[in-house]
């Protein structure tokens, strides 16, 4: 039986503003109603396969969480990262879960946030490599080019192992465009996609053959694993130690067992805003829009709106992307770059680069709304049956204004309900907490007032998530 795994601890930063640190691309619906990582689950729907296993970083755990219980699915594990290092490591902690359970395990590993349009193809690709993986070849999905791409990595074919099915000879590095034209002409080069169907036992074999130390930490750190529900953690300061590599580069280059499988499904890895050009629905002047978007003799451009209207007359081949709290304008050949951006943002330390202006918690989120000197207001939603954490704050008191849902607040050694258009103080240096006991989201304003508002100003007593910052 098959176990998908899903790598989820990707930033995406060539698709910011969309895209950032504390809610990358992946959760994300930017190519369909369903978030990236709501897609790549439901497409596995139906390979008689286990429930999934998704690897994913700590920050992101209640996110993956939520993300599966609205697609009606549940994970057999969030393995939680404590710290990135590549895809090897990665695949080597689900694989070694996976065999605890099932020694024959096949596990069908996918980036969370590419898109695939032929599902049908997709599935059928996954067929043909079933037999191949559990004959102990560890399977790599090389989508057929469809143009002279620099921007993807490539695989070199060996010889036929029947229709659609090859050895894999070697990977190459992203190319040049004379290069990357050579490859589309000899017709023996596919884009390296980054998924692969493989044997768990296998892949660790392999894994122990050709980088011991990986394994070996893996090993270490899933042995001292802290279980807790559906997350399971790997010791810190044993992973802290595995080195970082890629599974093409720690396994698949130096591996004898490698095989390749054909694919020509409308993939792409989005990794940046020409990509979703690419795959979008576009008009007869060849724009693609998302949101509030109004038109005006433009051509061949991309145009996302969040939070606000969007009208562009005039302008051929742009990208132009809107946020609450950041623009971005590029010329669509040139957004591969959007990177610099990134890091200049870093190099300033600029709460864009991690933050929207509305930031998830595992009970919900919240949206700033006004900031001034000694004041803030704040837009809190929280979900059904959700709570904050019992804390208090040093510098600051806080109203609070029920706009719909009912509240249950507790400020010191009292607990009360408030209702629609009620509203309650919370005295600086007073534990409080914030609960919504009811079936609907609650939704308050919060007015903030004091000489620091820093979301660091918070003490925390209990915290049902395991939050203690």
């Amino acid at each position: 039986m098959l176990t998908p795994v899903l790598l989820s601890g990707g930033v995406g930063s060539r698709l910011w503003p969309v895209s950032r640190e504390s809610h990358p691309k992946q959760f994300q619906p930017l190519a369909g109603e369903l978030s990236m990582l709501q897609e790549t689950l439901k497409r596995t729907t139906g390979l008689d396969e286990s429930s999934p296993v998704v690897v994913c970083n700590e920050e992101h755990r209640f996110m993956v969480a939520e993300q599966l219980r609205q697609v009606d699915l549940k994970a057999s594990a969030l393995i939680l990262e404590p710290v990135g290092r590549n895809t090897a490591p990665a695949v080597a902690l689900a694989a070694l879960y996976a065999v605890e359970h099932d020694p024959e395990a096949l596990l069908l590993v996918l980036p969370a946030d590419h898109v695939i349009q032929d599902v049908e193809a997709f599935v059928a690709a996954v067929g043909k490599a079933v037999p191949m993986a559990q004959q102990g070849h560890l399977m790599t999905f090389g989508v057929v080019p469809s143009s002279a791409e620099t921007g993807y990595g490539y695989i070199k074919c060996g010889d036929s192992l029947g229709e659609g099915l090859f050895g894999l000879e070697r990977f190459e590095e992203k190319p040049d465009a004379a290069t990357a034209a050579a490859y589309l002409d000899s017709g023996s080069y596919l884009w390296n996609s980054g998924m692969f169907l493989l044997g768990a036992a296998a892949y660790l074999e392999e894994l122990g053959a050709h980088a011991p130390e990986i394994l070996s930490c893996c090993q270490d750190a899933m042995k001292g694993a802290n279980r807790d529900m559906d997350f399971v953690r790997p010791e810190p300061a044993i992973f802290d130690g595995c080195p970082s590599d890629s599974i093409d580069y720690a396994v698949m280059e130096n591996t004898d067992r490698g095989g390749v499988v054909s694919l020509d499904c409308g993939w792409s890895d989005v990794g940046a805003w020409s990509a979703l050009w690419d795959v979008a629905d576009r008009d007869d002047e060849g724009n693609a829009s998302r949101g509030d978007v109004i038109l005006d003799n433009c051509k061949d451009s991309y145009f996302y709106s969040d939070s606000r209207l969007v009208a562009a007359t005039g302008v051929d081949g742009l990208v132009v992307v809107e946020t609450a709290d950041a623009v971005l304008v590029a010329d669509r050949d040139k957004v591969q770059d959007v990177k610099r951006i990134v890091n200049t943002l870093k190099a300033q330390e600029r709460p864009e680069v991690s933050l929207h202006r509305r930031v998830y918690r595992p009970w919900g989120s919240y949206e700033s709304l006004v900031t001034a000197d000694r004041f803030q207001v704040k837009r809190i939603i929280v979900d059904p049956g959700e709570r904050l954490s019992l804390q208090m704050h040093h510098h600051r008191a806080e109203h609070w204004i029920v706009v719909s849902g009912t509240a249950e607040v507790t400020c010191e050694d009292r607990i009360f309900m408030l209702g629609e258009d009620e509203s309650t103080y919370i005295p600086l240096g007073n534990k409080h907490r914030l609960a919504n006991p009811g079936r609907i989201p609650l939704e308050l304003i919060e007015v903030q007032s004091g000489t620091y508002l820093g979301e660091d100003d918070i003490v925390r007593f209990d915290d049902q998530y395991g939050r203690n910052s």
